[in-house]
């Protein structure tokens, strides 16, 4: 796609910090940080979101990110890491290719969560997984 920013990082024509890649993916440093250390897992293909994607390139952006994750973690100080992928406007993307964000985290460190830990009502729960489980 010849106007996605990443489809750019993708073919060189833009630069960015890489930190590693495969056949299928690339992850690179982004450069609006949440937390020290936070990065981009993309794939080469592009897709605009993780409901596009194919199997293969899913795959291979999550076991990319786990590798980053877990190199945050020995290597940046990170006790934990937050993984997170937006799927279309609504849900808050707003760069239209397939990325998985892998934000380090330590203790206190204010990345917040966005929603409310509060026990949902036990019979619509059920009724949205019936609903799931038949488009399954």
């Amino acid at each position: 796609m010849t106007d996605c920013l990443f489809c750019k990082i993708v073919a060189g024509e833009i630069p960015a910090i890489r930190i590693t890649e495969t056949d299928r993916a690339i992850a690179f440093m982004d450069i609006f940080p949440a937390a020290p250390g936070h990065a981009l897992v993309i794939p080469r293909e592009h897709h605009d979101d993780a409901l596009g994607a194919s199997d293969e390139d899913l795959a291979a952006c999550m076991q990319l990110a786990s590798r980053v994750g877990q190199a945050a973690v020995s290597h940046l100080g990170a006790t934990g890491v937050t993984f997170q992928s937006l799927a279309r406007p609504d849900a808050g993307q707003t760069v239209f290719h397939l990325h998985i964000h892998v934000i380090p985290r330590v203790a206190g460190d204010g990345f917040a969560v966005p929603w409310p830990h509060a026990e949902g009502d036990l019979a619509e729960i059920e009724g949205h997984a019936a609903r799931l489980r038949s488009a399954l």
